[in-house]
């Protein structure tokens, strides 16, 4: 019997956390357990989620409810992980489509697309106890380095990014426009904070930001169209979607080179890594299911299906 279960064991498709994925077009949240790639709970959401993050000790998650084409969203939802349930809605008076988000320690930042604006929540609190605007069109999607002190943006219709410089932050709040290629969606700080890459889906480029400077150091070729990224957590490499051709490209971080593509299903579109490295999951948003990709073997090891137009991802352990 124990060496049955050591078998049953290793073929488990994922380490043992959730998986938590907004469904657009649903307006659902759905719970995932990684280690049988089944949906566990789903609960609804506000208008077109796109984006969620959680806090690195799992405790709570922030859904963006970005609204739908016609009816612009202006809310966020504050969940409890462990309960999968909305604790409350955190309304947004003037901000409108909130839509990129990060989650550094318990705080996260927020992109507001609609009013060119980022700001921190603290749940604890229940406050935004920090906000500034970009000047930017559509920023998107949200970074930010370890320690807090820089915030970075990618603004698609602007050919930039924005970073905010928040080491004297109250007293002096330094800004810059960084330009890169056309339409900077996906971005991901390194987890040493030394760099910034951002994914450029008007023209394939993935430009690569040296913090220290806010300066473009190189820009890579990414594919057809990335639209997201993410560095693993111990640096060593960086995973971009590349909707168009179906894959994910896999970069070595320090070379800059691409040393892998990986075949994956129709639109592969959010992205995310689990604590150990060991597993990427894609949200593969015309297939309506999320994948399981082990990072060793470079392979597809389980699908779930979420719901219609699977988008963002969070994961806790």
């Amino acid at each position: 019997m124990k060496r049955l279960a050591v078998l049953l064991l290793a073929a488990l498709p994922a380490s043992a956390g959730t998986l938590l994925v907004t469904n657009k077009v649903d307006a659902t949240l759905s719970f995932v357990d990684t280690a049988t790639m089944k949906v566990v709970a789903s609960i609804p959401t506000g208008e077109g989620p796109h984006e969620v993050a959680a806090t690195a000790d799992g405790t709570f998650a922030i859904v963006a409810n970005y609204g739908t084409g016609p009816n612009p969203g202006s809310s966020l939802m504050l969940i409890d992980v462990k309960a999968r349930k909305e604790l409350r809605r955190i309304a947004l008076p003037g901000l409108y489509r909130p839509h990129g988000l990060a989650a550094v320690g318990s705080r996260f930042y927020v992109t507001t697309e609609g009013s060119k604006t980022v700001f921190r929540y603290d749940p604890a609190k229940d406050q935004i106890d920090w906000l500034a605007g970009t000047g930017q069109e559509i920023s998107h999607m949200v970074a930010v380095t370890p320690d807090e002190r820089k915030v970075y943006t990618a603004n698609i219709a602007s050919d930039t990014v924005t970073s905010f410089e928040l080491g004297e932050w109250p007293r002096r709040l330094k800004m810059t426009q960084i330009a890169t290629g056309k339409g900077p969606e996906g971005i991901d700080v390194s987890p040493d904070g030394k760099e910034v890459w951002a994914a450029q889906r008007g023209d394939g480029g993935i430009a690569v930001i040296d913090t220290a400077t806010d300066k473009v150091t190189k820009t890579l070729a990414g594919g057809q169209l990335p639209i997201r990224l993410r560095f693993t957590p111990d640096g060593k490499r960086v995973l971009v979607n590349d909707a168009p051709s179906k894959e994910i490209l896999v970069f070595d971080a320090a070379t800059k080179e691409l040393i892998n593509k990986v075949q994956i299903a129709e639109d592969p579109v959010g992205i995310i890594i689990d604590d150990t490295g060991k597993f990427a999951y894609i949200a593969c948003t015309g297939a309506r299911k999320v994948a399981a990709l082990d990072l060793a073997k470079l392979e597809v090891t389980a699908w779930v299906e979420t719901g219609e137009q699977p988008d963002g991802l969070a994961y806790v352990k």
